[in-house]
């Protein structure tokens, strides 16, 4: 499970993937990079929104997570949404490759950040939710809102 620091620097965030997704479990993953896209990402250029995960040979893998190209990157300059391998321990990938391949699950990436200066993407394992469940968690919202806005009057 991901456990938050005070070391960590944002990057980007996922903030559809709580309204999209019922959120089952986190992990935090390591991303295999290239120079120029750490270098973007140091910029803050990171588009999480239509990125997921993938389980193939045995690995998880990224897909469509943008980085922009870096702007004094040259000739070689990567490729914005190109597929990027996920770091994690063994125990972590089987567990979930379990939770994907048996259960039907979806690895979606909730947050992009630097911690101890090294690239880290915070992953999820989700089921997606149905439009009502989604009215269901507006209405809890809405509620929740305003019985803390009678408690504050009530003071």
């Amino acid at each position: 499970m991901a456990k938050p620091s005070t070391d960590t620097e944002s990057i980007a965030r996922n903030k559809r993937a709580r309204h999209d997704y019922e959120i089952l479990e986190t992990y935090e993953a390591g991303l295999v990079l290239q120079g120029t896209e750490v270098k973007s990402l140091r910029n803050g250029k990171a588009n999480l929104a239509d990125a997921y995960g993938i389980v193939k040979d045995g690995e998880l893998w990224l897909l469509n997570l943008h980085i922009a190209p870096y702007e004094k990157g040259t000739a070689w300059n990567h490729d914005p949404t190109r597929t990027r391998k996920l770091l994690l321990h063994a125990s972590e990938i089987r567990r979930l490759i379990g939770a994907v391949e048996r259960k039907g699950l979806t690895i979606i990436p909730l947050e992009l950040h630097f911690r101890r200066g090294r690239a880290k993407v915070v992953i999820a394992v989700g089921r997606g939710k149905k439009l009502h469940d989604k009215r269901a968690d507006l209405k809890e919202r809405d509620a929740k809102r305003d019985l803390e806005r009678v408690m504050r009057s009530g003071r």
